[in-house]
C-alpha cells in the first residue's frame, strides 16, 4: 500500500531531527525564562522601545494565545506577543520580543528575503493543499502530468523554507544587536537570549529539512511510477 511504502525510510532522519527541534527550543525557552533581566523590563516594554527607536510607532502591540505563538503580522502590520512573552521579564521572553521587532524592522526597510516570502506565500499555500492531491490522483490513475505538476508544487513549499532561514536569522541577528546595544540586556544575559534564538533558528532549519525530504520521497515514488 502506499501509505506503508518503503520510501518513508526517507523522512526518518528528518522526523528525528524535528523532534530534538521541538525539544531543544522548548527546553532552552523553559531554562531561560527562570533567568531575570537585570533591568526588569517585560516583553511588551521591550518591544516597545524598540520599535518607536526605529520608527515604528503605528505598529501596536497584542496579547496572543498559545505559547511560542509570537509573530509579526506584515499584512495588518500588527505584533502579536504570546502571554509568557508579553508580560514576562525574563531573558527568554525579551529575547523572542526582540526577533519578532527584528521583523517588523524588516518591514519597514524592505528586506529582500522577507519580501520574496511574503510574495510567495499565496503559491504556498496552494501548493501546499493542492500538491499531494494531484500527485496521489496522477499516481492512482498513472496520469505522469498529475505526478509533475504536484512534485512542482511542492517544489514552491521547499524553496519557502528555503528562504524562511535568511528571514529568521536576519531577524535574530538584529534582536541581539539591539539588546545588546541600546544595553536592555548585558553580555551574559545577551548570550542567554542567542541561546534562545538559536534554538528556535533549529526549528526553521528541522522544518527545511522535513520539506526537502517530503519532495525527495515524491520523486522516488513518481520513478516508481514510470
Amino acid at each position: 500500500m502506499f501509505y506503508y511504502d518503503s520510501t518513508y525510510l526517507l523522512l526518518i532522519p528528518a522526523m528525528i531531527i524535528s523532534a530534538w527541534a521541538q525539544f531543544k527550543v522548548s527546553a532552552t525557552f523553559e531554562k531561560y525564562s527562570k533567568v531575570y533581566s537585570s533591568k526588569g523590563l517585560s516583553g511588551a516594554e521591550v518591544a516597545r522601545m524598540l520599535l518607536d527607536n526605529n520608527g515604528l510607532y503605528n505598529v501596536p502591540i497584542e496579547v496572543t494565545g498559545g505559547k511560542l505563538s509570537d509573530h509579526y503580522d506584515p499584512t495588518r502590520q500588527i505584533l502579536r506577543l504570546s502571554n509568557d512573552v508579553y508580560y514576562g521579564n525574563s531573558v527568554a521572553s525579551l529575547g523572542v520580543a526582540a526577533h519578532e521587532v527584528g521583523h517588523a524592522i524588516q518591514h519597514k526597510t524592505a528586506y529582500k528575503p522577507l519580501i520574496l516570502r511574503n510574495s510567495i506565500v499565496p503559491i504556498v499555500n496552494l501548493g501546499s493543499s493542492m500538491s499531494w492531491v494531484l500527485f496521489i490522483a496522477g499516481l492512482i490513475l498513472s496520469i505522469q502530468p498529475l505526478i509533475t505538476i504536484g512534485i512542482l508544487l511542492f517544489s514552491g513549499v521547499v524553496v519557502f523554507q528555503l528562504v524562511t532561514l535568511p528571514v529568521e536569522f536576519d531577524a535574530s541577528a538584529r534582536a541581539l544587536k539591539e539588546l545588546g546595544s541600546r544595553g536592555i540586556l548585558y553580555n551574559e544575559e545577551v548570550k542567554g537570549a542567542k541561546k534562545v534564538l538559536d534554538a528556535a533558528a533549529l526549528t526553521y532549519v528541522a522544518a527545511t529539512i522535513m520539506a526537502i525530504s517530503q519532495l525527495l520521497r515524491l520523486i522516488a515514488l513518481s520513478k516508481r511510477n514510470d
